[in-house]
């Protein structure tokens, strides 16, 4: 049985859009608020605002209210979770891809006459 992992789900939706991944680019250097995370983007502030709800619902980033002012903060958690679930397959790969290498060079160490052909 396949075991669905929702936040995961909502991390890579979330990190699909480049709007998105440049605002969580902005806030791995330091905390922003709102309009200042608005201003390079060209669009406006409530189209921005979506963007930070997807991130928020995807835990990639909290808000604090003081007053009128949202300060955003990254979270790295589901992104870790993410980079982890990769490694995995990452290592699953680097070891086929590691297999195919091994055989095509076993291929070419008994048929040396086979790789000279195809090169022509």
């Amino acid at each position: 049985m396949v075991k669905l992992n929702p936040s995961l789900d909502r991390t890579f939706a979330a990190l699909a859009d480049p709007t998105r991944r440049a605002i969580l680019a902005r806030l791995a250097e330091r905390d922003v608020n709102v309009t200042e995370l608005a201003e390079p983007f060209d669009m406006s502030l409530p189209a921005v605002s979506k963007h930070i709800r997807v991130l928020e619902r995807a835990g990639l980033l909290e808000q604090d209210r003081l007053g009128r002012v949202r300060r955003c903060r990254l979270q790295a958690k589901p992104m870790r979770e993410a980079s982890e679930w990769i490694a995995r397959y990452e290592r699953f790969w680097t070891g086929q891809l590691d297999a195919l290498a091994a055989y095509f060079e076993q291929s070419e160490s008994t048929n040396p006459s086979d790789s000279a052909t195809s090169s022509k």
